[in-house]
């Protein structure tokens, strides 16, 4: 069985997080933000967008259908 491995998390204050969705960026490391794994690739999200979109995220639809 062949797994995909996703790559470490980014370590705080090597780069900013921005919300794949609004575009927000986070001012600092986002504790309470959300991070989807889609076809291999991390992306995070903020606390409004997660929160519009949470019965997306919860049926593992991709961002890209909301």
């Amino acid at each position: 069985m062949d797994q995909q491995q996703t790559p470490h998390p980014v370590q705080p204050g090597a780069e900013s997080i921005v919300c794949s969705h609004c575009g927000a960026v986070a001012e600092g490391p986002p504790p309470t933000w959300t991070c989807s794994v889609e076809n291999g690739t991390r992306h995070f999200f903020c606390d409004d967008c997660a929160r519009a979109n949470i019965r997306a995220i919860e049926g593992r639809l991709d961002s890209a259908w909301w």
